[in-house]
């Protein structure tokens, strides 16, 4: 019987371990943390064994293959150990695609890419589709393989979870953008991080489609380096040459083989630049999957947004409070920046990936009032931003954060959490830190 090992014993790791057994294969889970309980149930329901709080050697070191939680870095000792006697690695997405012929929508991106999964999702199930959500929002894919099977999955795929694919296969690729991010799991090496967001259209033939933003100069550079087999389905903002999504006089525009879609751009339920990309992404996959146009306008202009991105809170003596915390990474916030129309309290701050702050600085000189420093070590902001914004304090909690805001704050101004950085130093997730900025400014 062969082995197989799973490292991490979260939702990945407990919908791997459930398809595992189900295939027949003798199965093992080990996590250096915790597990939750909902997951020890679920693994103790299936026979499964498992252990916590330690990796035991003697019980991973003898699989025949490893499946690794994304979140596990390479430099871990355990992973540095089973690559040195060359034991192959995969992800969770990767081994439920060996099970599995169901259609395959995949998403990735710096940025925006749990929006436009959510928004594909929505558009598809309200057309009567049978489709699953999976990757890191919904349920594991593999559990779903093994317990609820769908036709179709709409899949968010991060960089981490890519790094460990190789057969798996996406029907229809949607690569948003790419901007630096979590660079510091790729050795502070740019292309290392490119390259993992480029194995999204591995494996593709002409049969199958890749959806991109034609204005970046990183896609734009890897398409010229590995001449996609797919069938390309560029957008826009404007049309340019070549482009399948654009808008042309207040329509949207998307031209495939499926046919020509159009809409009025002001039903779009999504504001800002950056949300018409997603929309022009979900909207094109939709059409290569062949949703009836109806059905597409229907889900377009009704879809109501993805907690913590972009969020309105709530409006306190003439100020709008806006949770943006799902801003982890610089270019997420910038385009936060990019959609507001007023003055700003900005709270910036927590763990930093490595952040360049120089492409938000311009938007901050012109919109922002105010600053408030949410971290542990706020050293590198106030090196960056002393001097450039006539206020900024600190704040160790969010509740000093939201009353300093309340004080900074002016009528007709916007109070907006958009960190630029990962949440660990003071919370335990982005949606924790989310869900507290919406505490405190609920109980204003």
């Amino acid at each position: 019987m062969e082995r197989i090992v799973v490292l991490g014993g979260g939702e990945s790791g407990a919908g791997a371990a459930v398809l595992a057994k189900a295939k027949g294969f003798d199965v093992f889970v080990s996590d250096f943390s915790s597990i939750k309980p909902k997951y020890k149930e679920m693994l103790d329901t299936h026979g499964i064994r498992w252990e916590e709080g330690q990796h035991t050697e003697a019980d991973i070191l003898n699989a025949d293959e490893i499946i690794k939680s994304p979140g596990i870095p390479d430099k871990a000792p355990i992973i540095q150990k089973l690559k040195a006697q060359g034991t192959h690695i995969i992800s969770e997405i990767e081994f439920a695609g060996r099970y599995t012929d169901s259609k395959m929508v995949c998403i990735t991106g710096s940025n925006g890419k749990t929006t436009t999964t959510m928004l594909t999702y929505h558009i598809l199930k309200e057309a009567g589709l049978d489709v699953g959500l999976a990757g890191n929002v919904g349920n594991s894919l593999a559990l779903q393989v093994a317990e609820e099977p769908h036709a179709v999955y709409v899949i968010e795929l991060s960089s981490f979870q890519l790094d460990n694919m190789y057969d798996f296969k996406a029907d229809i690729a949607i690569l948003l953008n790419i901007t630096p991010d979590h660079l510091d799991r790729y050795n502070y090496e740019m292309q290392n991080y490119v390259d993992a967001k480029f194995r999204i259209i591995q494996n593709q033939t002409s049969e199958d489609a890749f959806i991109f933003w034609n204005d970046d100069p990183i896609i734009a550079r890897e398409i010229a380096k590995h001449h996609p087999a797919a069938t390309l389905y560029p957008f826009a903002e404007t049309y340019e040459d070549g482009v399948k999504g654009y808008t042309d006089n207040k329509q949207i525009v998307i031209e495939t083989s499926n046919g020509t879609f159009t809409m009025d751009q002001d039903l779009l339920a999504l504001t800002g630049t950056h949300n018409l990309y997603n929309s022009l992404a979900s909207g094109i996959a939709s059409k290569v999957v062949d949703i009836h146009d109806e059905n597409i306008r229907a889900s377009l202009s009704d879809f109501t947004g993805v907690e913590h991105r972009l969020e309105k809170v709530a409006r306190v003596r003439g100020v709008d409070y806006i949770n943006d915390s799902k801003a982890t990474n610089v270019n997420s916030c910038w385009y936060a920046l990019q959609s507001m129309t007023t003055k700003l309290v900005l709270i910036l701050g927590g763990t930093d990936k490595g952040n360049d702050y120089s492409e938000i600085e311009e938007l901050v000189k012109q919109k922002v009032r105010a600053l408030i420093f949410l971290g542990v070590d706020n050293a590198k902001l106030h090196a960056f931003f002393d001097g450039k914004v006539a206020q900024i304090e600190d704040a160790r909690s969010m509740e000093e954060a939201v009353n300093k805001a309340y004080k900074m704050a002016e009528k007709g101004d916007t109070v907006l959490l958009s960190p630029c950085c990962a949440s660990f130093d003071l919370f335990k997730s982005y949606e924790d830190r989310g869900d507290q900025f919406k505490a405190c400014v609920r109980s204003l």
